[in-house]
């Protein structure tokens, strides 16, 4: 009897999970396999029939392709370099700033709501925000300007501008990730033992040693999470890229995520859905391998 009612439970609880996992095997499974062999073929979106190519999608991106190969290879250098700067200025502004407001008492809660505003603002409008401050008559360059700094505004807006438009893009990609690596980082500061900083201030140790040997090191795996998921983002995210700048100033914005988009989307009747998707799943297989060394320096130090 007690079978019964059990396989009865089970029974019923299989029926209410049905639709969801109905869903994903439709909007997920279906959809990831058919990209993937969508990867090896060659069609343009509106031919009844694919032309299947094998790994020539994946050379062509990587190199066979004189017309494509050299415009992915100069997203790619352009994604790494957002890959390191992104979570490298992550890290160095939300860390410090968790610190500090570990340190104070009066309206801590008041100041983490401030700055984790830009997290929980709706990207677009930050975006158009970020673009209007930007441009060439833009509050950036007017406050530079009255500040008595005009020698650093940029005549063309800081966007325009090849020099500058990339840096901007990744100080703009910072500043909306601080705000989950600066929670992340005080809630580890607040799950550290307080006996064991007294024990280090008995010991002699000062703020800055206690700094360096205790407390970073506790938190290295906040630090491995926050790199991870801004590496992530910078892989794959191309939003930013697309509603900011489009890829310009004559190319100096465009990463890889953006040239796969380009290349599903704008490249008119041309059969280049599959490179796209192949492109994209040499991304997923970057970022695959990166969180597993990510994961496996995590480990080392543990």
């Amino acid at each position: 009897m007690a079978a019964r009612v059990r396989s009865r439970e089970a029974l019923t609880g299989y029926i209410f999970v049905l639709p969801a996992v109905a869903l994903f095997a439709v909007m997920g499974l279906y959809t990831v396999g058919y990209g993937l062999a969508l990867s090896f073929a060659r069609w343009n979106g509106f031919t009844p029939t694919w032309t299947w190519v094998g790994i020539g999608n994946y050379l062509d991106v990587l190199y066979r392709d004189p017309t494509i190969a050299p415009i992915v290879q100069g997203a790619a250098v352009r994604t790494v370099v957002v890959m390191i700067g992104v979570p490298l200025l992550t890290v160095l502004i939300g860390f410090p700033l968790a610190v500090a407001l570990n340190r104070i008492t009066w309206l801590r809660s008041a100041f983490r709501t401030v700055f984790f505003l830009p997290q929980v603002t709706a990207g677009i409008a930050l975006f158009y925000a970020w673009t209007y401050a930007l441009q060439p008559d833009g509050s950036l360059n007017f406050i530079l300007r009255s500040l008595g700094l005009g020698s650093l505004s940029q005549p063309q807006g800081w966007l325009g501008n090849p020099a500058t438009a990339l840096p901007t893009l990744i100080v703009v990609m910072s500043w909306g990730a601080v705000p989950v690596a600066m929670v992340l980082y005080l809630t580890g500061l607040q799950s550290i033992d307080q006996a064991v900083l007294d024990a280090a201030t008995v010991d002699g140790a000062g703020g800055l040693r206690t700094m360096r040997s205790i407390i970073w090191p506790l938190l290295l795996p906040i630090t491995g999470a926050v790199i991870m998921l801004n590496v992530r983002d910078a892989l794959q995210g191309f939003q930013i890229f697309l509603l900011m700048t489009n890829g310009g100033p004559g190319g100096h914005t465009l990463v890889l995520g953006l040239e796969s988009y380009n290349l599903a989307f704008f490249s008119g009747f041309k059969p280049t859905l599959g490179l796209s998707s192949a492109l994209g799943w040499i991304m997923f297989v970057i970022a695959l391998l990166l969180a597993l060394v990510n994961l496996r320096a995590l480990r080392s130090r543990t």
